[in-house]
Formats: C-alpha cells, sequence, structure tokens
C-alpha cells in the first residue's frame, strides 16, 4: 500500500473526532497527538487572526476580567533561543520524512478540529465553538490571570471560604483608581510607623540590618565611611510611631464606631509627610534614632498586638520597599521596585495617559524572602483547571525554582537581584560575587530544591507548609474568579503560578499566568515542560475513555460540589409590575359627615325652616348627600359640635345615601327614618361586594319638649343636656 493508501486511510479515521490544530511551536503536543492517531490540520498564518474586542469586553475590562491579559508564551521563543537538549522538532521531521503527515494535513484541511492549543485565547472565539470541540482556553479569565484582575478579586475572598488573602497575597492597590490610591498612601504611612518599632526593638539605628551589613561589597563600605556624621532623631519621633500604631489598632478594634467622622487622626497629612522626612533620614540616609528605655517595651507590646491582625508584619521588613507592576503584562515587563512615597506618587502623576485605565498597581515587596547561598528566587508552579462548575482543579507535583544572577541586597533596587523572571536574568551574566554552588543556568528543579531544604535542616517544610501553602493559594484565587470566568464543558486551561517564599518557608502568590511558557531553556524547563504537556494530554483526553488512566504527576486536588448555574438574564436585572395603591382611607375630610342631631332638635328658626315652622335640617345634615364612606360611631365617644366620622371598623366602603327624612313625631318621641337603600360596598376595582341593611334610629324625648335654636355660645349645662340626648340616641342606635 502506498503513501497516499495509508494517509487515506489515518484520515478516515480521524475524521471521527481526531483532528488537532496547534498555533506556535509546540513540538511535544504535535507528537503526543499523532502518536495517538491525530490528525493536524494546520492553522492559516496571516496578520490579524486575533479576534477584535467585542463592546462586551470592552466594558468588562474595567471590571479586569476581559482577555486582554498578555500571554507568558507569546513570542518567547522569537526573543531567546538556546540550544535545546531534547530536539523535538528534529523528531517531528524524523517521524514525516517520506512526508505523509503533511499529506494528511492538506487532507483535513476543511475538516472540523476537535481539539485546539493557541498561545493566546483570542485567537477564536469560543462562541462558535461545538460543544465537542476541546480548546486550551476559558474565556474571560483576566480575573486572576492579570495584576489588576487577582488584586480585586481577592478581595472578595471572605464571600467565598474562611481565608484571609493577606496571609498568603501581599497587599495590591491600583494607582489608577483614587481610593485605592488613598489606601495605598496610608498603608505607606503605617507601614513606616510599624518599621520604626521594629527598629527600636532591634536597637539598630542604622539603616540596614546585620545581614546587609554582611552582604555590602568593599565598595559599600568605602563610601559609607566617606560619609559625614549621621544626624540624630529624636525620642518624639519614636512617640509619634508609637501613638501611630495604637491609632491603627483600635480601628482594627472597631473603637472608632463612635468616633467623629470628622474627627482629626493623631496625624494630619502634612504631619505624616514630616514623619515620612525623618524615617528617610534614619532608614536611607543612616540618621541615628534616639529612644527611651521606657520607650522600648512599649514597642515589643505594640509589635506583638499588630502580629495578631497584620499577617505581613514579619515579611514586609523595615525598609518599607514597593514594586509597581503593568497590571496585564507578563516577563517582568515594566516593573520598578521604589521605596521612596513621593516617586511612586510622581511615577502616578507625571504619566496620566498611562494610568488612565488602572492597570497599574503597586504590591507590597517582600524584604524577608527565603535565600539559597544569599540569592533570592522564585518557583514556577502548574495546575490545571478542566471545569469551573463545578470548580475541578489538577496540580502538578513537580515544578522548579529560578535564581537570579546577582545577590540579594534590599539596598540595591535593580532589577536584576529582585526580579527572578527568566526573561530577564538570561539576558544578564552571573555575578562573580554568587555563591559557587548556585546553579550555571539558575534553575533547579523541584527535587533539588526539597534536596537543599533536608540540608537546612528543614526536611518536612515541603510536605508540610509550602505544598500545603501552595494548593490554598491557588484554590482560594480560582474560587473568587468563579463567577467571572466563562464556563465551558469542553474547554480546559494550563496555568503557572509564582510564588516566593518568606523566611519562615511560608508560600506568598506573586501572580497567576495564562500560557506559561513551555520553551526547553535549560535542561530543567526541557524535562518539566515535556511532562507537563504530555500529562496534560493524559487529563484531558485519556480520562474522558478511562476515568482510571494514569493521569502523570497531576493531582486532583479540588473538586467543587456541581452547582446549578440559573438561566442567565442579563446583567441587570429588572422588575416590572404595576404598584399597589395604598386603599383609601374609610372617610376622607372631604366626605366627612358630621351628626347634626343637636341642631335637628334645637334649630326650629332656620332659612329652609322658617315658613313651614318644622323641623328641618340644618346644614350639617345636608351633608348626608355626599358620597360617604362609612356611618358607625364607636363606643363610648362623645357627642360634640366636631365629632370624629363614624366608620366600620376595617371595611372600605363607598355608601351612595339618599336625602334622610325628616322627623316625624310618634307618640312622645321622634322617629328619624334613614333608609340605606339600594347602598353597596364597593373595592378599589368598583365591583360591588356587600349590600347594607336599612338603619333607622330611634330618639326618645320627654313629654312637650321644648326646642329652641341652637346658639353658638350655649351655657355648660345646656351642652351637657344636649350630650345625655344624643347619648340615650346613640346607645338605641347601636341596639
Amino acid at each position: 500500500m502506498g503513501r497516499l493508501g495509508n494517509a487515506k486511510i489515518h484520515v478516515e479515521r480521524a475524521v471521527k473526532k481526531k483532528i488537532f490544530m496547534i498555533q506556535g511551536r509546540y513540538p511535544v503536543i504535535r507528537c503526543l497527538l499523532r502518536r495517538r492517531g491525530w490528525v493536524e490540520k494546520k492553522m492559516a498564518h496571516h496578520t490579524g487572526t486575533t479576534l477584535p474586542p467585542s463592546q462586551k469586553d470592552l466594558d468588562s475590562s474595567v471590571m479586569c476580567d476581559s482577555d486582554t491579559t498578555e500571554d507568558e508564551d507569546e513570542d518567547e521563543d522569537k526573543e531567546f533561543r538556546p540550544p535545546q537538549l531534547f530536539d523535538f522538532d528534529g523528531l517531528l521531521e524524523f517521524d514525516d520524512l517520506d512526508g505523509t503527515h503533511a499529506l494528511m494535513s492538506r487532507m483535513v484541511r476543511n475538516e472540523t478540529p476537535y481539539f485546539i492549543w493557541t498561545t493566546r485565547r483570542d485567537v477564536l472565539d469560543c462562541r462558535f465553538l461545538s460543544k465537542d470541540q476541546m480548546i486550551n482556553h476559558y474565556a474571560r479569565a483576566g480575573s486572576f490571570t492579570t495584576k489588576v484582575g487577582l488584586c480585586l478579586n481577592l478581595r472578595n475572598l471572605p464571600w467565598f471560604d474562611e481565608a484571609d488573602a493577606d496571609s498568603f497575597f501581599p497587599r495590591c492597590y491600583r494607582l489608577g483608581a483614587e481610593d485605592d490610591k488613598r489606601a495605598f498612601i496610608e498603608d505607606f504611612w503605617l507601614t513606616a510607623a510599624r518599621n520604626v518599632l521594629k527598629l527600636v526593638v532591634k536597637s539598630e539605628w542604622r539603616p540596614c540590618s546585620i545581614q546587609e551589613e554582611e552582604e555590602e561589597t568593599p565598595g559599600d563600605k568605602q563610601h559609607k565611611k566617606q560619609e559625614k556624621k549621621p544626624v540624630t532623631v529624636s525620642p518624639e519621633f519614636v512617640d509619634e510611631a508609637l501613638c501611630a500604631c495604637e491609632e491603627h489598632l483600635s480601628n482594627l478594634a472597631h473603637m472608632d464606631i463612635d468616633k467623629d467622622l470628622e474627627a482629626p487622626l493623631y496625624l494630619s497629612p502634612q504631619g505624616w509627610s514630616l514623619f515620612l522626612q525623618r524615617y528617610y533620614q534614619v532608614v536611607h540616609e543612616g540618621a541615628e534614632l534616639k529612644h527611651l528605655d521606657t520607650q522600648v517595651q512599649r514597642c515589643e507590646d505594640i509589635l506583638q498586638q499588630l502580629r495578631a491582625v497584620v499577617p505581613q508584619i514579619d515579611m514586609e521588613g523595615d525598609r518599607n520597599i514597593w514594586i509597581v507592576k503593568p497590571g496585564a503584562k507578563s516577563r517582568g515587563r515594566g516593573i520598578v521596585c521604589m521605596d521612596h512615597l513621593e516617586e511612586m506618587l510622581k511615577l502616578v502623576n507625571c504619566n496620566p495617559m498611562m494610568m488612565k485605565d488602572g492597570k497599574w498597581v503597586v504590591q507590597k515587596y517582600i524584604e524577608r524572602p527565603l535565600l539559597i547561598f544569599g540569592t533570592k528566587f522564585d518557583l514556577r508552579q502548574w495546575f490545571l483547571v478542566t471545569d469551573w462548575n463545578p470548580l475541578t482543579v489538577w496540580f502538578y507535583r513537580d515544578s522548579y525554582i529560578r535564581f537570579s544572577t546577582q545577590p540579594f541586597s534590599l539596598k540595591n533596587l535593580d532589577n536584576s537581584v529582585h526580579l527572578c523572571n527568566n526573561s530577564i536574568q538570561k539576558h544578564l551574566e552571573n555575578s562573580c560575587h554568587r555563591h559557587p554552588q548556585l546553579p550555571p543556568d539558575n534553575m533547579w528543579s523541584s527535587q533539588k530544591f526539597q534536596a537543599h531544604l533536608q540540608e537546612m535542616g528543614a526536611p518536612e517544610a515541603w510536605s508540610t507548609i509550602i505544598v500545603p501553602g501552595m494548593k490554598a493559594a491557588v484554590i482560594h484565587a480560582l474560587q473568587t474568579s468563579q463567577d467571572t470566568v466563562q464556563c465551558r464543558k469542553a474547554s480546559f486551561e494550563l496555568y503557572g503560578a509564582d510564588f516566593v517564599f518568606g523566611e519562615d518557608f511560608q508560600p506568598w502568590l506573586i501572580e497567576i499566568n495564562a500560557s506559561p511558557t513551555m520553551a526547553p531553556s535549560t535542561a530543567v524547563t526541557a524535562r518539566l515542560c515535556a511532562g507537563v504537556q504530555a500529562d496534560t494530554l493524559r487529563v484531558v483526553i485519556d480520562r474522558r475513555q478511562d476515568h482510571n488512566c494514569d493521569t502523570g504527576a497531576f493531582e486532583l486536588i479540588y473538586k467543587q460540589p456541581a452547582v446549578e448555574v440559573p438561566q442567565y438574564v442579563g446583567i441587570r436585572l429588572l422588575v416590572e409590575g404595576s404598584t399597589i395603591k395604598k386603599p383609601t382611607a374609610m372617610c376622607h375630610r372631604r366626605m366627612t359627615i358630621r351628626p347634626a342631631l343637636p341642631h335637628l332638635l334645637t334649630q326650629q328658626d332656620s332659612r329652609e325652616g322658617k315658613d313651614s315652622g318644622a323641623l328641618t335640617h340644618s346644614r350639617g345634615i345636608r351633608k348626608f348627600k355626599e358620597v360617604a364612606r362609612g356611618c358607625t360611631a364607636q363606643k363610648g365617644q362623645s357627642w360634640d359640635a366636631h365629632p370624629a366620622p363614624y366608620r366600620f371598623p376595617s371595611l372600605h366602603t363607598k355608601a351612595w345615601l339618599p336625602s334622610p327624612h325628616v322627623f316625624r313625631p310618634q307618640g312622645r318621641g321622634l322617629r328619624l327614618q334613614h333608609k340605606l337603600v339600594g347602598s353597596q360596598a364597593l373595592s378599589t376595582t368598583g365591583k360591588a361586594l356587600m349590600t347594607l341593611p336599612m338603619a333607622k334610629v330611634l330618639i326618645v324625648l320627654p313629654p312637650k319638649p321644648e326646642l329652641r335654636p341652637a346658639a353658638s355660645e350655649r351655657p355648660s349645662q345646656e351642652g351637657q343636656g344636649q350630650r345625655r340626648v344624643q347619648g340615650q340616641a346613640l346607645q338605641e342606635t347601636q341596639s
């Protein structure tokens, strides 16, 4: 069978969902997929393959969950390509000497790929993929793969888990946001005050510690001898730091809850400015700090209280160094270390165009990191997310650490000392002052690091502190972003988290990178990067057919219980409906029914009845012609000139009353017949609810009553007599 026949057979098998497409140089992925019987569909290489950002993505960039992050693996190989110990490209060429794979790729050029691996998540729009097409990216993952997104989302951690982000993520603020900028300034002030207390406790009146003095180069010592005699700072400076820390403790304990918001702080902004000037003199200029013996114990007590509420007090050191980073860039680009507040604020104010998008952050620098032979290092840890609902996280057991080319020193804030990114250090030469046991390629595997921990006398630090701390930090970062990342069942993504360790081996999460570099730059990365790619395929492809298959070095560390996702109704929720009007009061002022019985009994010579001489209605009784809402009097209510209107309790009615009849003599009494003919209680809809019965009022009078017109000013005795008559009529009415 010829080459064409073999190609057709492979293509017929691959058409059944075994066609893959790769963007970029991933020889390991290509080789392993071909061995599984997959056929590659070549991706068109042309400019402008990235999708234009939609309006939704532009809006989401404000919330830092868009896909505008810089992927670490992008153009990594174009910048620097060292000699490779494992030539995977040569292996692919050897595997396709007869051009069979190239022929099969041409045969499937119009087929649908079912496995897609790209360096950037915006190369393809996941919304246009079918449900069975796998891709190695999740949309809207910038909520934790950008520095701004991670800074914002970790603040919501208490809503997702009982954990404090300050215990594993250095304090971070957005310089472009005015509220964060003010919070950062206040944090810088308080950190300086805490550092003064530390200097007093350590009895170190010089700007550097003993460790830094040992690391000083001969040139630094010679320069120090040429310096003038240092100035002194009075003990009042220590008192200001103590009062500022005590005020901060009271605020953390919510003891200021009853304090006036406009009450001045212990130090005003002008006072803090003077405080920082003296702080710079002590820390950076070598000024001598005077203190009293009584202040030492007080500083120790305050620091002990602060350790209980400030988790980062030990790692922050005493020089108040902060690191300014661009919010959506990788590989250490644009990062600057600073220790003066004025310089950092000047950086913000001098370039408003750079800060207007709020994508720059300032983060507390770890001044007391774990060092290996006097050199700083960080660790790259891979983890894999295969689902967001339920959240499923795989942790890679192997990792590698990256060394700096220069010895560690807090007096030198150059990036070559404090940034361990391989993209920065690979362009620098190793310092001649480095320890000879450090590797020339500045990389160790995690196994070598564990061996070094055993030599340090901490054999259990890796398994009891470092690994559990890294796992918890990764899970917490993903929990806070679960609601923003677009969940897609057929997607997966491999991430790279960077950690720095404190002197107590506590891991501190620095950032999380999307599309971590797979370039085999050293012997360590050549082996580990190939392994993590192979194990990724085991998890996302092999495990779909066999859940008991070997997943390599990947360990399932977290699988959240499935949560039912409500139907998406949009960002803005709107409740539509009609307002419910409160029922109208039973007796409105305009429709108030005032009893006119006293006027009926006394008014004989009114205008209406002047000619007839009979008892007629007064002006008050004519109000019966209006619409009434109730006509029942409360028990025990007295009858006066302006009594309260009668009403049926808790019954909203509209009673249409005809004109009442006049009094007709009936023996010894007068009978008032008031017919409520056809009266109905109406609801707010206008429908009849009930029909009120006939009402008759019988008024018993003594024989030969003297009926006189009621005067406006009647003596009190006559008024009392009227009330008695009214009371008798009321009792009979109620009966």
